[in-house]
């Protein structure tokens, strides 16, 4: 299936995922997805 355009992930759970990645007892499993995330979301506006 071909990933939309418009997949967004929410700045509450993209904080989410941060903490997850930065969490050295998180699982590989968990820092992937967290990661997944994070490469939704849209680039910060200058």
């Amino acid at each position: 299936m071909a990933k939309s355009n418009k997949e967004v992930t929410s700045a509450k759970a993209a904080t989410a995922a941060s903490k997850v990645l930065r969490d050295p007892k998180a699982s590989p499993a968990a820092k992937s997805a967290a990661a997944s995330a994070l490469t939704q979301r849209p680039n910060k506006k200058k």
